[in-house]
C-alpha cells in the first residue's frame, strides 16, 4: 500500500499508468486520475509496475540486480534512493520511404540517461531524469524533426551526417507535502489531463517545460484542487528574439496557467479544466507583468479575457465513469472558441482483464475542429517549443484508434495499436496546412479536402525489470498516409532495447 513518504511523481509512463486505472476501477477508489503524473502518496500503487514485489527467483546477485531491482538503493532511516539506467538502443529497417537518403533505409537510436527518485524524509521528494541521444528516424518523423526543430515530445535538433539527429532533455522536481492534503513542486516536466490515450485538453505531448504545481486534497478525497504555472516558449530562427546584449538570441517565451478542479463522486469522476497561455511579449518587447497570471481560482481568467483577447484561453471538463467493475468510459469537452464553432471532444472506452487477466482493451475517438488551437498571433497557440499542447495531431482532426495489449507469458506481453486519423486541408497543395497550428488562423478560410493516414503497430515484449520498465522489443509499424510523398509513409521493423519511463508519441 501508498505510505505517506512517497512525494515523488509515479513516472507518467502509459505501462505505469494502465495498472493504476485498473485499480482506479475498484469500488471505493478515491483516486483522483484526471491529472496527471500522480503524486505516489496520492495513488493505489497495489500490483503496479515498478511498485509490486517480483516473486520470480533469481539464484545469482548479478541476475538479482538485473531482472529484480533498481540499479542503486540505498535506504537509511527516511532516507530513500533508487537510481536506474535510462536508455533506448534501437535498430530497424525501414521499407517504404524510397530513396531520399543514402543509408538504405537502416534506422537506429542511442540513447543514454539516468532515473532518479530520492525521498529526504516523509514530507520531501525530488526526482530527476536525463536523456541524451543520438538517432536516425524514419522519414516523417525526420521531417517533422526539421520542419519543426524538435524531435517528437523531446528535445531540439542538431543535424548531422545525412539524416542524423542529435538531441536532449531532461525532467526533474522537487516535491514538498508539509500535511497529507497539501502538495507544492517546483520542475521540469510534462502534465496530462484525462483518461484515456490522447488528451484535447493538456498531454504530455510537447517536450518538458519549467512549471509549479500546488495541489490540495480535502481529508475525505473526494475533491482535488490543483493550479499550475508553467514557462512555455516557441524554437526556430524565426521565432528568436531580439539579440540586446547576449551573445546569443533568446526564443520567444509565454507564460501559461493551468487549473484542475477534479470531484469524485464514486462511480462518476468529474474535471474541470482551464488554460490559459499569456502574451507576455510583442513587438514593444516584454510586457509588463498581468497580475491574473497568478490568480488561482478556476474560470476568472476565462470570464476576464474571454476568447478573442490577446491571451489564449481554454476551458474544459474531463469525465471518467467506471462500469462493469474493471471498465470505465471516459471523455472530454474543450471549448477552443465557442463563436468560431471551434470545439474539440473525446470519448473512449478501457477495459482491464477482459477475458483473462493481463487482457486490457482501449477504444477512442477524438476530434477537433479545423484550426482550433491555431490563434490570429501564430505564437500564441496552444503550443510549446512549435508542439501541440493537446493531441500530436494538431488540429482539424478525427481520430479513431484502438490498443489491445494481452499477456504471452509471466513476463512476456504483446501490444496491437491501430489508428486511422483524416485532416482537413485547403487548396493551397500544402498537405499539412489543416494541421498547421503553426499559422495564424484567421486570414485562411475553410479547409475544404482532407489527407487521411491509417498507423498501426506489432510488437512483442519481453519485461525485464519492471523497476525501470526494461524491456527487449521487437515490432513492425505501418504509416500510410493519402496524398503524400513516399518520404511521408512508413513501414518499419524495428528491434529494441529499452527502459519505459516515458511516453513516445510517434502515431503522428
Amino acid at each position: 500500500m501508498v505510505t505517506f513518504a512517497q512525494q515523488n511523481d509515479v513516472p507518467l509512463n502509459r505501462d505505469i499508468y494502465q495498472d493504476i486505472d485498473r485499480n482506479g476501477t475498484r469500488p471505493g477508489s478515491t483516486m483522483h486520475t484526471g491529472l496527471r503524473p500522480i503524486i505516489g502518496s496520492r495513488a493505489d500503487l497495489t500490483n503496479v509496475m515498478g511498485y509490486r514485489r517480483d516473486s520470480l527467483p533469481q539464484y545469482y546477485w548479478i541476475t538479482e540486480k538485473l531482472f529484480k531491482e533498481h540499479l542503486v538503493k540505498i535506504t537509511d532511516g527516511d532516507f530513500n534512493l533508487t537510481v536506474d539506467a535510462a536508455f533506448q538502443f534501437e535498430v530497424g529497417k525501414e521499407f517504404r520511404e524510397g530513396t531520399y537518403f543514402s543509408n538504405s533505409g537502416f534506422m537506429s537510436h542511442n540513447g543514454r540517461g539516468f532515473h532518479l527518485m530520492a525521498d529526504l524524509g516523509p514530507t520531501v521528494s525530488f526526482q530527476s531524469d536525463f536523456y541524451e541521444n543520438q538517432a536516425s528516424l524514419t522519414g516523417y518523423l525526420y521531417d517533422f524533426a526539421q520542419k519543426h526543430g524538435v524531435v517528437p515530445g523531446q528535445g531540439r535538433i542538431k543535424n548531422f551526417n545525412d539524416r542524423g539527429l542529435d538531441f536532449a532533455w531532461t525532467t526533474g522536481n522537487v516535491s514538498w507535502s508539509p500535511k497529507p492534503w497539501i502538495n507544492a513542486q517546483l520542475g521540469q516536466g510534462r502534465h496530462f489531463v484525462g483518461n484515456g490515450y490522447r488528451s484535447v485538453l493538456l498531454s504530455d505531448n510537447a517536450r518538458p517545460y519549467p512549471f509549479i504545481k500546488l495541489s490540495a486534497l480535502t481529508t475525505n478525497k473526494r475533491l482535488q484542487y490543483s493550479v499550475i504555472f508553467a514557462k512555455l516558449g516557441m524554437v526556430g530562427e524565426q521565432n528568436r528574439l531580439p539579440t540586446g546584449e547576449a551573445g546569443e538570441s533568446l526564443f520567444y517565451w509565454k507564460r501559461a496557467t493551468f487549473t484542475h478542479l477534479s470531484l469524485n463522486l464514486g462511480p462518476v469522476q468529474l474535471g474541470l479544466f482551464e488554460g490559459v497561455i499569456w502574451k507576455t511579449i510583442d513587438t514593444s518587447g516584454v510586457l509588463p507583468f498581468n497580475a491574473l497570471q497568478l490568480n488561482p481560482v478556476i474560470g476568472v481568467n476565462t470570464a476576464v479575457n474571454g476568447f478573442h483577447g490577446d491571451n489564449t484561453v481554454l476551458p474544459g471538463v474531463d469525465i471518467k465513469v467506471r462500469v462493469a467493475g474493471t471498465a470505465l468510459v471516459y471523455g472530454q469537452f474543450a471549448a477552443v472558441d465557442p463563436a468560431n464553432n471551434r470545439f474539440a471532444w473525446q470519448l473512449g472506452l478501457q477495459w482491464f482483464d477482459l477475458f483473462l487477466p493481463g487482457l486490457h482493451v482501449l477504444v477512442e475517438y477524438d476530434q477537433a475542429s479545423p484550426f482550433a488551437y491555431a490563434r490570429p498571433d501564430a505564437q500564441m497557440g496552444w503550443t510549446h517549443d512549435n508542439q501541440p499542447l493537446a493531441s500530436p495531431l494538431g488540429t482539424g482532426y478525427s481520430e479513431a484508434l484502438a490498443i489491445v495489449d494481452w499477456p504471452l507469458a509471466r513476463k512476456l506481453h504483446a501490444r496491437t495499436q491501430v489508428s486511422w486519423a483524416h485532416w482537413a486541408w485547403d487548396d493551397t497543395g500544402d498537405i499539412d496546412s489543416g494541421l498547421n497550428y503553426l499559422w495564424p488562423s484567421d486570414p485562411r478560410g475553410a479547409p475544404n479536402n482532407q489527407v487521411q493516414r491509417l498507423f498501426w503497430d506489432v510488437s512483442a515484449s519481453w519485461r525485464m525489470n519492471q523497476m525501470s520498465n526494461m524491456q527487449l522489443t521487437a515490432g513492425y509499424s505501418n504509416r500510410d498516409l493519402q496524398p503524400a510523398p513516399d518520404l511521408l509513409n512508413s513501414g518499419l521493423f524495428y528491434v529494441s532495447f529499452h527502459t519505459g519511463l516515458f511516453n513516445r508519441y510517434y502515431d503522428l
